[in-house]
């Protein structure tokens, strides 16, 4: 089991004949995600990379049955292009794209909401299944091992920081989900967290904040009202100068939220483990979870 992407999904790259999303399709493909078309106007009616590619996004879900998207166009078109993924009824988006404009990102989510539609980011690596062997995104293809730890993160280098260390340990993951960390995301910590709350296959999760907004101490809020499954949790950016502006697009403090004091004091109060390096969140991880091995 997993969340938000099996081995049923089949993706459309908007933006595939691009060199980021030629490269990214091609990995993809050899982690074992079924991609079934690619959209590039003015390139409908040609093939590339085995796939065949169409004008709209609505032309490849008749002909495909394409049932995710991952968007990969560049910002001043990105919003428009995840908003027709949404009106071809693609039922999950991952928008990798970074820097797209705050009110494009409004206007599409809001587009999102009122059609029951997902996203994942933008600004985000994507999110990978390893049991599943399913990727949407740009997380690297040998860090991820199957297992029971489900993992939500901000931070795309964090991602794939904790993946990795967690692998090493012998420690797997059900599904691994970059949100992103522009201030106007797509699915939050909290959606995320009901998410894994309802999949079998995931006994921990392991949540990946950072300095600026509230998501953290949001989450804090579900995970204090009766989480189903240990939190392990981490903060990055506990050691920033105070009154530093941080350049992060999500990096915003208003008053005392956002902090990265009021995310471990929030995440603390709940019940989550909050551990204060990458190497404690193995150990907090494996201490939690007695089934894995303990790492040495």
């Amino acid at each position: 089991m997993s969340i938000l992407v099996t081995r049923a999904t089949r993706l459309v790259v908007q933006g595939m004949t691009g060199s980021e999303g030629t490269f990214h399709t091609e990995q993809m493909q050899a982690y074992g995600t079924t991609v079934v078309a690619g959209v590039s106007p003015g390139k409908g009616g040609t093939t590339h990379l085995g796939v065949p590619v169409f004008d709209t996004v609505e032309a490849a879900v008749a002909a495909t049955g394409a049932n995710a998207a991952a968007v990969f166009v560049p910002p001043p078109a990105a919003a428009d292009a995840i908003m027709e993924a949404a009106d071809a009824r693609i039922p999950l988006v991952v928008a990798i794209t970074e820097g797209i404009p705050v009110p494009d990102t409004i206007r599409a989510r809001a587009f999102l909401e009122r059609r029951g539609v997902r996203m994942v980011g933008p600004n985000c690596p994507g999110l990978v299944s390893p049991g599943e062997r399913v990727k949407v995104g740009i997380i690297p293809n040998h860090i991820s091992r199957p297992g029971p730890v489900g993992i939500v993160s901000r931070s795309g280098t964090l991602t794939y920081e904790i993946v990795q260390a967690l692998g090493r340990a012998g420690i797997g993951q059900s599904t691994s989900v970059g949100i992103g960390g522009d201030p106007i995301p797509g699915l939050s910590f909290r959606d995320v967290l009901e998410l894994f709350a309802g999949d079998p296959a995931t006994e921990l999760v392991v949540l990946a904040g950072e300095i600026g907004g509230s998501d953290e101490e949001r989450a804090a809020e579900r995970i204090a009202a009766g989480y189903p499954m240990p939190v392990v949790a981490f903060v990055s950016g506990r050691s920033a100068p105070a009154g530093k502006r941080m350049g992060h697009a999500g990096a915003i403090i208003s008053g005392t939220t956002g902090t990265p004091a009021s995310k471990v004091a929030a995440l603390t109060a709940a019940g989550a483990l909050v551990a204060d390096t990458i190497e404690g969140i193995v150990t907090a991880v494996a201490e939690r979870l007695p089934s894995v091995p303990r790492p040495v």
